[in-house]
C-alpha cells in the first residue's frame, strides 16, 4: 500500500487474539497504537481537522489550539505537520514526557498547566487557558474534541465499522472513555448495526466522566475532572471504573505473558473484561480496544520505582503466570441498559 500522507496510514485491521484471559470465550484486542502517531487519536485528529476544514473556520496556514494529555496532541502535532498548520496543546504534568518530545519533534508549541480545577484534575485549567487564548487572539481554531460531534462521527465511521468488518459477530465491545468519543462513535454505530452487542464504557477510579466521586489520577488517557459534552451515558449498557493499581499490574502481566506492552487505558480495559467474565456467556466473542502501546509509559507504569511509590511493592514484583491480572476475580451480573455506574463489587 502507498499513501501520500502519513497522516493516511491507520492500520484498522490489526486484531490480536488473547488466549488464556478469557478461557470460555473468544477475547480479540483491537491495536490502535501501530501507525504514525502511535494511538487511535490518530483517527481523532483527522477527523477533527477535516471537518474544520470542510466547515471553512480552518484555512491555509492556520493555528489551531487543543487541550490533550499527550495522545491526541501528538496526533494533532504530526496532521497539522503535514498540513502545514501551527499547533499549541495545551497539557498538564500528568504528560509522559516522551509524548512532549514528540510533539515538539513535529513542531507543535506545548503549554503545560499545573493548577488544578475543582474537581482534582488540570482539565478545566486547560480548558479555561484555551479560552483566554481565543480571547487574545481570534484567528485561533479549537477544534474542542470535548464536544466537536466529529469526534465521535469518525469512529463510527472508521473504529467501529473496521470492528464489524473484521470480527463480523460480536457479543460484546470494551471501550476505554477518555473525551468519550471513541466509545460514543462505537455506541452509535453498534446501535445499528450490531444491536445485540453489549457496549461497555471503561472508566478509571476517581473521574466524573459517568458520575463518579472525583479522585486523584496519575496515569493520561481515560477519565476526566469534567463531563465532556459528547457524553451520553445511556448510549452504552454499562459502564466498569478501574482502579489504577488494577490497570498498572494488567498492564505489567500481559506484557510479561504475551510479549506486548499495552498503555494504562488497555491496562484499565482489559481488568474491565475480567470483572465482568463471569457474565460473559461461554463461546461469546469479546473485542477490547487497546487505544496505544507502552512506550509512552516507560517512566510510569513499566518503572519499577514509580510503581512502587504510588501502589506499593507487591504492585511492582514479578507477575503470576496464570494469566489473571489485577483485576477483581468476579462480578456481579450486568444491569440494565442505560446504567451509568458499575456495581460496588465490580470496582473494589
Amino acid at each position: 500500500m502507498i499513501v501520500d500522507h502519513a497522516y493516511d496510514l491507520v492500520t484498522d485491521d490489526l486484531f490480536l487474539r488473547l488466549d488464556g484471559l478469557l478461557p470460555h470465550a473468544e477475547l480479540f484486542l483491537k491495536l490502535e497504537g501501530l501507525n504514525p502517531a502511535g494511538s487511535v487519536k490518530l483517527k481523532t485528529a483527522t477527523g477533527l481537522v477535516e471537518d474544520a476544514e470542510r466547515r471553512g473556520v480552518l484555512r491555509p496556514g492556520g493555528s489551531l489550539i487543543e487541550s490533550s494529555s499527550g495522545n491526541l496532541g501528538i496526533a494533532l502535532s504530526a496532521v497539522c505537520a503535514a498540513k502545514g498548520y501551527t499547533f499549541t496543546c495545551v497539557t498538564d504534568p500528568h504528560v509522559p514526557r516522551q509524548s512532549v518530545a514528540l510533539m515538539h519533534a513535529f513542531g507543535a508549541h506545548v503549554c503545560v498547566v499545573d493548577t488544578r480545577d475543582r474537581n482534582g484534575g488540570y482539565l478545566g485549567s486547560r480548558i479555561a487557558l484555551i479560552r483566554s487564548a481565543l480571547d487574545l487572539d481570534p484567528s485561533l481554531t479549537w477544534l474542542n474534541q470535548y464536544a466537536n460531534p466529529a469526534n465521535p462521527a469518525v469512529h463510527a465511521a472508521r473504529t467501529a465499522a473496521a470492528v464489524l468488518r473484521e470480527i463480523r459477530t460480536v457479543d460484546y465491545l470494551f471501550v476505554g472513555a477518555g473525551t468519550t468519543g471513541t466509545v460514543m462513535g462505537c455506541a452509535a454505530h453498534f446501535r445499528r448495526h450490531s444491536p445485540r452487542t453489549t457496549v461497555v464504557a471503561v472508566d478509571a477510579e476517581g473521574s466524573v466522566t459517568f458520575g463518579g466521586t472525583p479522585g486523584l489520577r496519575r496515569i493520561p488517557g481515560l477519565g476526566t475532572s469534567r463531563v465532556p459534552e459528547i457524553c451520553r451515558p445511556r448510549d452504552v449498557h454499562r459502564v466498569v471504573c478501574v482502579p489504577e493499581r488494577d490497570a498498572v499490574l494488567t498492564c505489567r502481566r500481559l506484557a510479561r505473558s504475551h510479549g506486548l506492552a499495552v498503555g494504562g487505558s488497555t491496562g484499565s480495559v482489559l481488568s474491565a473484561v475480567l470483572r465482568l467474565r463471569s457474565a460473559i456467556p461461554p463461546g461469546s466473542r469479546v473485542v477490547a480496544l487497546s487505544a496505544d502501546l507502552g512506550e509512552r509509559y516507560l517512566d510510569t507504569v513499566y518503572d519499577d520505582a514509580w510503581v512502587t511509590g504510588h501502589f506499593g511493592a507487591a504492585a511492582a514484583g514479578p507477575p503470576d503466570r496464570s494469566g489473571e491480572t489485577g483485576a477483581s476475580p468476579a462480578a456481579s451480573p450486568a444491569p440494565a441498559h442505560g446504567s451509568t455506574q458499575a456495581a460496588p463489587e465490580e470496582v473494589r
